[in-house]
């Protein structure tokens, strides 16, 4: 044995695996990127039926080659309220049939007589995509380089794979001992296993691949690891679950339940065949004769195809199994909830254009919060009733919490890979975060204004209290365009809200002039007077803030 060759096999073994996890990242971001719209809009489409649900996640898995991807996306949309955990389960089972394309991809390019040709021939679109990414100019050309030099490092890594597991196989002492695993458990195990280390179900798939065209391993032994690897692939979303919400937490026990449930199945029907004398590699070998790379690419086609046909009718029974094992927590009113967010998760960074989505919720459940608070805060100075006050002060709470670390997340955001327009969103965003924690600290001025007038044992008069609530209901009004035309993009809403924020500007005057009347003619004392002066000036900078949320929607 010559152990020099022994280490370049092993090193070109670990390179073609770098490489190949490297292709799969850069096909899955360009891809994302550039079809973000369209994922958008073919994930708001799976709520209409299962099997459409089904089809959504084997299209867009297959498109962004990454099912850890899809699963992201799909728990970002249920915990925004836009998709059903029953909706979000059929997705997971297209995700399981749409990661099976890279298996296809990789037979594909070992195809031919020589193994490494039609590699080859692929491989040099990474040279082509690379030309493309230093030459382009355009941010949608540069995705579209990306995506060729991802989709020919496929190829690449392939190839050292490959070349690697040639070697191996010419020794015998390394197809000897191979040989000894037969056991279909001790398979299944070994596949799950080294798919929970290197992460990718692709990898371990190609691996098998390879391993089978090279002769290292049977095709029979191929395909109990590739059965594995659907079970080990599981394991990251496993782990980021135990820190997630509750429907993360289902969402990746779904996940696992459907691939265990896949592969006990297939172990049965596996011991019924043995006891016939026969097993899965002698099936795929009849039915696909002298092309190995084909058996187990379309093996573990059928393995998730037959998993989804035998799982989707008990999806609700899924569901409510999952539900049943991580219940709901007991928790306050989520606007209440300190230090957390309500939409945005860190491991949305992996899908960018998700994570844009779930920015703009969070900054429209942020302004739900300050314009509570405001509310709270009129009532609190005109009623002198503190009995709102630890809801108050937690909102407050929030809103600063918001005002750090939704920054935070959106400045890591503006990292990665992101078109133009979700770039200028992300940049003003920073700002309406700002203003929103503003309208907190306003609210919070005007309930200090209350603790002065308590302490002196004052309170407004009836004229002043009615114009406080008239100017409340009118900033409400205000609220309620800016927030149309910022979800929706609405330059209606835009102009009303314009119209409506004069007409505070034009109360607030009159209101300054109507309580320096009644100083001057000794219907209020002048402490009381001023709390109502500082008073009016917040709730019109408010106004003003609320507005510049508003303003936002003109870049686009």
């Amino acid at each position: 044995m010559d152990l020099t060759a022994v280490f370049t096999s092993v090193f070109s073994l670990i390179a073609g695996v770098g490489v190949f996890l490297i292709a799969c990242s850069m096909l899955s971001s360009n891809l994302e990127a550039l079809g973000s719209k369209k994922l958008k809009s073919m994930f708001s489409k799976a709520s209409k039926s299962k099997l459409l649900g089904v089809g959504v996640g084997t299209v867009t898995t297959a498109v962004i080659q990454s099912s850890s991807a899809t699963s992201v996306m799909v728990i970002g949309f249920v915990n925004a309220g836009i998709m059903t955990l029953a909706q979000a389960a059929t997705v997971i089972f297209g995700a399981n049939i749409g990661t099976t394309i890279t298996g296809q991809i990789v037979a594909l390019g070992l195809l031919g007589s020589n193994s490494i040709s039609a590699s080859a021939i692929f491989s040099a679109l990474a040279g082509v995509g690379a030309f493309v990414l230093v030459f382009a100019k355009k941010d949608s050309t540069a995705k579209i380089g990306g995506i060729t030099a991802g989709f020919g490092m496929l190829f690449v890594g392939l190839s050292m794979m490959s070349g690697a597991m040639g070697y191996f196989s010419e020794l015998d002492s390394v197809r000897n001992f191979l040989a000894l695993f037969e056991n279909p458990f001790l398979l299944v195990l070994i596949g799950a296993l080294l798919t929970a280390v290197v992460q990718s179900s692709s990898v371990m798939t190609t691996m098998s691949i390879t391993m089978v065209v090279t002769g290292l391993i049977t095709l029979n032994q191929g395909v109990y690891i590739t059965m594995g690897s659907n079970i080990g692939t599981c394991v990251t979303a496993l782990i980021a679950g135990l820190t997630s919400t509750e429907n993360a937490k289902r969402t990746a026990l779904i996940h696992l339940i459907f691939n265990v449930s896949g592969v006990f199945v297939f172990l049965l029907i596996g011991m019924f065949l043995r006891l016939g004398g026969i097993d899965y590699g002698f099936i795929f070998g009849k039915m696909f004769p002298g092309a190995p790379q084909i058996q187990l690419s379309m093996f573990h086609t059928v393995f998730n195809l037959v998993t989804v046909i035998i799982v989707l009718p008990l999806t609700n029974l899924l569901v409510k199994l999952v539900t049943k094992i991580v219940p709901d927590k007991k928790k306050e009113l989520s606007d209440n909830a300190v230090g957390k967010f309500r939409f945005v998760e860190e491991h949305m960074l992996k899908t960018p254009p998700l994570a844009v989505q779930q920015v703009k919720n969070e900054i429209s459940a942020m302004a739900e919060t300050a314009i509570k608070n405001f509310n709270c805060s009129c009532d609190i100075v005109c009623s002198l009733d503190y009995s709102r006050i630890e809801e108050f002060r937690a909102r407050e709470e929030n809103l600063n919490f918001l005002n750090k670390e939704l920054v935070r997340f959106i400045v890591r955001l503006l990292r990665e890979d992101l078109n133009e327009k979700d770039r200028v969103f992300l940049t003003t965003a920073i700002k309406s975060v700002t203003d929103l924690e503003r309208v907190g600290d306003y609210a919070e001025n005007i309930v200090e204004y209350a603790d002065r007038l308590k302490e002196s044992e004052e309170s407004f008069s009836e004229n002043a209290v009615r114009e406080i609530k008239d100017l409340n209901n009118l900033i409400g009004n205000l609220y309620k365009e800016v927030m149309t035309a910022y979800k929706n993009n609405d330059k209606q809403a835009l102009k009303n809200a314009l119209s409506i924020e004069q007409t505070v500007d034009d109360v607030t005057a009159e209101m300054t002039e109507s309580h320096i009347s009644r100083l001057n003619g000794g219907q209020c004392v002048a402490d009381v007077g001023a709390q109502f002066l500082s008073l009016t000036a917040n709730a019109e900078r408010i106004a003003d803030h609320f507005i510049n949320v508003a303003k936002t929607i003109k870049n686009f």
